[in-house]
């Protein structure tokens, strides 16, 4: 009885803390539900051809790029040889998107006779900082090298104007005041506080290794997403009832047992999501339907082999953990072949693929718990509390308890 009262709290516990990270965790949504802005960039050839190291690495920067805004499940990958698509979900100003990813984001230091005395490379760290006006403003510090430059160029130009340039663009001209050793500098201008963020953002990460042009920038809006979103509810919603009223008429009480693990398996597998700050997707709400019909195929599996154990001639009980025994191993193959195809999705897929191979992981690893653990401790106290009903309902009647 102890070890009943503690399943039962266990399972009570998974899914109060499942309700509760659903409720005060709302699902993000990805760009084909919630709309944002998708971008295509090209390279741009200038005195030497484009590689495709090039453009694996203006792929790689664009992407800790992107990764610093704190941009949910964005979409970034190439397209042919001299395109990369950036789709952003929930952001809608487009000059935000520019100035983040679009541009090449060379970083210059030029003396008063415009040669360039030190570059970005030269930056060991960037932070956001304030001005003496406690206005926003760009902290910078340079690795060793760069230090030696600034101080030189410092000293040398002492009392004269110099520039710092952002992709040929004068982003402050600053008169030197006094010799800086320290191997610091502040930008400082009428900076917002979105703009010095993303500057900070931009040097951080690093210049492209080639220009990228903008070719195409719009915004996808959501009405279509909302559309979808509400024939997805529905077909999910038809779906499931119509996978409950199945169980409830062909097993009945076992049936009715199921169709409870099955709505405790979608308050579980929703609330890991949302606890995982998942992206919901189109994809995703197919991978997760999915899963809900794997996981009712395990109930079924379970039932069949309860049985077949009770017909052999065993007790009811011992046909029960008898059932759950043969049917786990074939349940976790099946699983684990699942979970394989899920993981090469994530590894190899982008965007909405990876959203659907997550949600089709987790409502497997879900479906393993409710079918194996949750569906045991209700089958068998309803063995225990009404052991005529369910030996009648699953076939064997007159076996002994």
């Amino acid at each position: 009885m102890g070890r009943n009262i503690w399943r039962i709290a266990l399972i009570v516990g998974v899914v109060a803390v499942s309700a509760a990270m659903l409720y005060f965790t709302p699902f993000n949504l990805g760009l084909d539900l919630k709309g944002g802005v998708h971008v295509v960039l090209e390279a741009q050839q200038r005195e030497r051809a484009v590689t495709a190291e090039d453009m694996q690495g203006a792929l790689t920067i664009i992407e800790r790029r992107v990764n610093a805004l704190g941009v949910s499940e964005p979409v970034i990958q190439r397209q042919g040889s001299h395109r990369i698509i950036v789709q952003l979900p929930g952001i809608h100003d487009q000059q935000q998107a520019v100035d983040t990813i679009g541009k090449t984001a060379l970083l210059e230091f030029k003396d008063p006779f415009g040669r360039t005395v030190l570059t970005g490379a030269n930056l060991k760290g960037v932070q956001l900082g304030t001005d003496r006006f406690g206005r926003p403003a760009i902290d910078l510090e340079f690795d060793r090298e760069g230090t030696e430059r600034f101080a030189d160029m410092t000293i040398r130009y002492q009392g004269q104007i110099t520039q710092i340039l952002l992709d040929g663009e004068i982003l402050q001209e600053v008169m030197i005041n006094e010799p800086i050793l320290e191997g610091k500098a502040q930008i400082t201008g009428s900076f917002t506080l979105d703009e010095a963020r993303n500057y900070v953002i931009l040097f951080q990460e690093g210049a492209l290794p080639i220009p990228m042009k903008i070719m195409e920038i719009r915004n996808v809006g959501p009405t279509l997403g909302q559309d979808s979103v509400s024939t997805s509810f529905r077909a999910g919603t038809v779906g499931v009832l119509l996978v409950l009223a199945f169980m409830a008429f062909y097993y009945k009480a076992p049936g009715l047992v199921a169709d409870l693990a099955l709505v405790l398996y979608v308050v579980i597998a929703l609330g890991v999501l949302s606890g995982m700050n998942a992206v919901l997707t189109l994809p995703g709400i197919a991978g997760f339907i999915l899963s809900i019909g794997m996981a009712v195929d395990a109930n079924v599996l379970i039932f069949e082999r309860i049985k077949e154990e009770a017909a052999s001639g065993k007790r009811l009980h011992s046909a029960v953990q008898a059932g759950f025994k043969r049917a786990f191993g074939t349940i976790l193959d099946s699983n684990i072949t699942t979970l394989i195809s899920a993981a090469v999705l994530f590894y190899l897929g982008t965007g909405a693929i990876k959203g659907f191979a997550v949600t089709l992981a987790v409502g497997i690893l879900t479906s393993m718990f409710t079918a194996v653990f949750v569906t045991r401790v209700l089958l068998e106290a309803m063995v225990n509390r009404f052991h005529e009903r369910m030996a009648r309902d699953l076939g064997v009647q007159g076996v002994a308890k």
